[in-house]
């Protein structure tokens, strides 16, 4: 069965770093664009970086700076580098992949920067 699933989100304090994992299982992530999502309760869920199938990157501006995202297909796998962590980079982070009608959540990785 084909699924996504996040690891690495965790307690930090402000300044800090995490580097979320995202993990492609029953499919080949090579081609997809993968893109990393964040909620909180009650808010619409944000996209905060994705990279194409061809490797380039696009963030938020929210993050532009201090997020990295990459991926390493070898390992069908991207990883999303978050350094100097605010507390308002707190929420539910998921990872998608997409290509053409194919499109994949995962169910999340919580990320709380506080102090």
């Amino acid at each position: 069965q084909s699924h996504l699933a996040e690891s690495g989100g965790g307690l930090v304090q402000p300044g800090g770093s995490l580097r979320l994992s995202c993990a492609a299982s029953g499919f080949i992530l090579d081609h997809f664009a993968v893109g990393w999502f964040r909620q909180l309760p009650g808010k619409e869920r944000e996209g905060v970086s994705c990279i194409t199938g061809g490797g380039i990157p696009v963030y938020a501006d929210s993050v532009k700076g201090r997020f990295t995202i990459s991926r390493d297909n070898a390992k069908n796998m991207v990883y999303l580098q978050m350094n100097s962590l605010k507390p308002e980079d707190t929420a539910l982070y998921y990872c998608n992949a997409r290509i053409r009608v194919q499109e994949y959540w995962g169910q999340g990785t919580q990320v709380t920067v506080s102090s």
